[in-house]
């Protein structure tokens, strides 16, 4: 059996804040833990006045958490960073005092820029895996239209150098390593999925108690989700379908307004941030997953819903199709188009049984190939400096003339 592994993890996003990389670091983290390693991890101060060194835990493991003295960029509604002008200190001071086999950054842009940095100084391996497109934060930058392709461009610059000192680069899906590569000069990146554990996840076969979509994500603008609104404000009335918004984030507000202005807020639920097992039992309830972003690196909400039996309405964009089989285990649509997803939706709210039922287990079949053991033993592998393959077990599927599996769908309407 092999040694364990001293392991430090930087994240410039980490708990108690909600979005797919930090989500991400802490299974990463509890899955080693669990495995027998010691795993320090590096991110913000969740607060003001909560740096220094603690135990904490995370998805049900407990393990070193270096929280950095850290602020709030306050254009965006909840983000805190670390200083970048105390970083490499601070990385020095976390690395000398740990002493560990591998460092694996989860971005480049504070803290990943520290610890690889510092880890080269001192020849220790590092491992680097990108959750981020810098196009995502130009809304919270508070820059001019004029100046944010130059801000985009330097951006992709600053992640080059940071992996450009990793020993190897990954990214959740092919996709998205193929999109890393095209913006730097990097080459070789893996497409390693981030993981999920299905067993905390509850499908269901019942007949549902309500006709329900749900959208799971952080409530922004990349999400896409006045579109969402807007196509379930075309949905038949005679459905009496409900919509619900589990998550948080700057559109909140907005999205409320927009309901309202659509007449259609007395349908739809904003549930806020909320535990887990609330979220595993707002999927399990559910009919249809609905996620109409246009930048996802893999979708964990999404690859959840799949463990929870659901059928999933996703945006033909980035990885999604990765996960979302055409006609198979739910449809995908064309980015902003609201007829087309209320009629994606419409598919599915009509859906006989049994079609639905082959759906749903399409979803559990497919989530098989992401589980969280295969995430945590190619990364150990990585961080011995083994050679791994390319962990994506498949590239998207052909997808079926749309106008077939819509008369198929009318043939079995039609026989039920």
């Amino acid at each position: 059996m092999s040694q364990p592994l001293r392991i430090v993890i930087g994240a410039d996003t980490f708990a108690p804040e909600i979005n797919g990389a930090a989500n991400f670091a802490a299974r990463l983290a509890a899955g080693l833990t669990e495995r027998g390693h010691e795993v320090h991890m590096v991110a913000p101060a969740a607060t003001y006045r909560g740096h220094g060194v603690f135990l904490e835990t995370h998805e049900g493991q407990e393990f070193t958490v270096h929280r950095l003295f850290s602020a709030r960029w306050y254009p965006h509604p909840w983000l805190r960073f670390a200083m970048p002008w105390r970083i490499e200190q601070n990385s020095a001071r976390i690395l000398d005092a740990v002493q560990p086999d591998v460092v694996h950054f989860q971005s480049h842009i504070i803290i990943g820029r520290g610890l690889s940095h510092q880890a080269v100084k001192r020849g220790i391996r590092v491992i680097g895996t990108n959750h981020f497109m810098p196009e995502n934060m130009l809304e919270f930058t508070l820059l001019p239209k004029w100046a944010q392709a130059r801000a985009v461009g330097l951006a992709w610059k600053a992640a080059a150098r940071s992996f450009g000192r990793a020993e190897a680069v990954t990214s959740p899906t092919r996709k998205a390593a193929d999109f890393l590569e095209s913006n730097t000069r990097l080459r070789g990146v893996y497409a390693i999925s981030c993981g999920i554990d299905a067993r905390h996840y509850t499908p269901s076969f019942e007949p549902p108690a309500e006709k329900l979509i749900t959208f799971v994500g952080r409530i922004t603008g990349e999400k896409q989700l006045d579109v969402l609104m807007r196509a379930f404000a075309q949905l038949d009335k005679s459905l009496d379908a409900k919509l619900e918004l589990v998550g948080g984030g700057d559109q909140v507000a907005h999205l409320k307004s927009l309901a309202t202005s659509l007449g259609i807020r007395h349908r739809v639920n904003f549930a806020g941030y909320v535990d887990d097992a609330y979220l595993r039992n707002a999927l399990t309830r559910s009919t249809v997953f609905a996620m109409p972003s246009i930048a996802e690196l893999q979708s964990i909400a999404t690859m959840e819903a799949m463990a929870s039996g659901l059928p999933i309405v996703a945006a033909d964009a980035m990885a999604l199709p990765h996960l979302v089989h055409d006609g198979e285990n739910g449809f995908l649509f064309e980015p902003g188009n609201v007829v087309e997803l209320a009629e994606r939706l419409t598919d599915v709210l009509t859906m006989p049984e049994g079609e639905l039922h082959r759906m749903k287990r399409e979803s559990l079949r497919i989530v098989e190939d992401h589980d969280i053991q295969r995430t945590l033993t190619t990364f150990e592998a990585l961080y011995r400096g083994e050679l791994v393959s390319d962990t994506i077990v498949e590239p998207i599927p052909p997808r079926p003339h749309r106008t077939a599996w819509r008369e198929r769908l009318a043939k079995l309407r039609d026989n039920s």
